[in-house]
């Protein structure tokens, strides 16, 4: 059996399918996987890293604001799209799996003027608005959260959770080994901030604002940055004289850098929230107030309206957050209520139900 993952753009859409894949190839180890991305994109390079083929698409996102960069929009369009189709053509696959993200729209769309029946997977408590347009030709939708037929039609939905990496899910057997990997000290409380793959710009300037309070409080932090602010993270650590605080520009291991955090002061993407829910860790979550329809405060919400996770507005970032942050991690019973609560959501199988749903479209394309 052979299968195309398309779609990408941010971590919350590249390691899911990477997951997906990882499964399809537990249920079929023979099986081939090619995945479709957007050139220049970072699924170009994390793709390759985690063993599986990619190919690349020159398509490019519309931007809301009037930019000149909109006129090359629908050239990019027709070219991928056309690139597209011959990627179907060659590989010649048995399912298209979507995932959200720029290259996921021509991807299967070219698949399913071929007849290759799609499956697309949507990560988001509201719909973003590729896979909308991709609903009409889905065989089966999967989706993280309840109540998504507003969207989708109803007989297409499989509530399947958002697959996390399977390292993710064995975090708790890693604090020794993310302690030697940080330089921890076990007898200090941790706080991990992390932004998404590519940082937050509100996270990382509380946190350089916040860097005196940190240390003054005993408190070991592990900061994510994003590649744009590391320079700027460490000259400002440096100027602290702490050695409590360390930035990185990127974090691998996450599996082991959520094993040694008491609190995780993340934004309310998809996947963030999904891999908090499986490590069961108490949360602050800050949603990123641009995302597509608030989607990430309606993220954090399903989680804050069931006792789960803390919420900061991004607004008041700035102001409240540090505070928040050092509160909880000083009160050990609301960390402790914080984990029983989130740990309520996870869908640790959420990885293997998809992949067995795209391997039952199979199953329907040839009977």
């Amino acid at each position: 059996m052979k299968y195309i993952i398309s779609g990408g753009g941010t971590g919350g859409h590249i390691y899911p399918a990477i997951a997906i894949a990882n499964e399809l190839k537990i249920l079929d180890p023979a099986a081939e996987i090619l995945f479709v991305g957007a050139e220049g994109k970072m699924e170009m390079e994390k793709v390759p890293r985690a063993g599986y083929a990619i190919e690349g698409l020159p398509v490019v996102g519309i931007r809301r604001e009037l930019t000149l960069a909109n006129l090359a929009f629908p050239f990019k369009l027709g070219q991928s799209l056309w690139r597209a189709r011959q990627i179907v053509r060659d590989f010649r696959p048995d399912v298209a799996v979507g995932v959200g993200g720029y290259a996921s729209g021509p991807t299967l769309l070219a698949a399913s003027m071929a007849g290759v029946p799609i499956l697309i997977q949507e990560q988001n408590s509201y719909a973003g608005l590729t896979n909308k347009v991709l609903a009409r030709w889905a065989k089966r939708i999967c989706v993280a959260y309840p109540g998504m037929d507003a969207f989708f039609p109803a007989d297409k939905i499989r509530l399947t959770g958002n697959p996390v990496r399977t390292d993710i899910q064995f975090a708790d057997q890693q604090v020794a080994a993310g302690r030697a990997l940080f330089g921890l000290d076990a007898e200090r409380k941790t706080l991990l901030v992390i932004g998404g793959s590519q940082g937050a710009r509100t996270l990382n300037e509380m946190m350089e604002a916040g860097l005196t309070q940190f240390a003054d409080a005993g408190v070991q932090v592990i900061w994510q940055t994003g590649t744009t602010f590391i320079d700027r993270a460490r000259t400002a650590i440096s100027a602290t004289g702490s050695s409590l605080v360390q930035a990185h520009d990127f974090i691998y291991e996450m599996d082991k850098a959520y094993a040694v955090a008491d609190v995780v002061v993340s934004r309310a993407g998809a996947l963030s929230v999904s891999e908090l829910c499986l490590v069961g860790r108490p949360a602050v979550l800050v949603p990123f107030p641009a995302a597509t329809e608030d989607h990430q405060t309606k993220n954090a919400m399903a989680l804050v309206n069931r006792n789960a996770a803390l919420l900061v507005r991004d607004q008041d970032a700035r102001a409240t957050l540090v505070k928040t942050a050092l509160d909880l991690l000083s009160d050990p019973a609301k960390q402790q209520e914080l984990r029983t609560q989130i740990k309520e959501l996870a869908k640790p199988t959420a990885a293997r139900d998809i992949a067995k749903e795209v391997v039952k479209l199979k199953g329907k394309q040839d009977s």
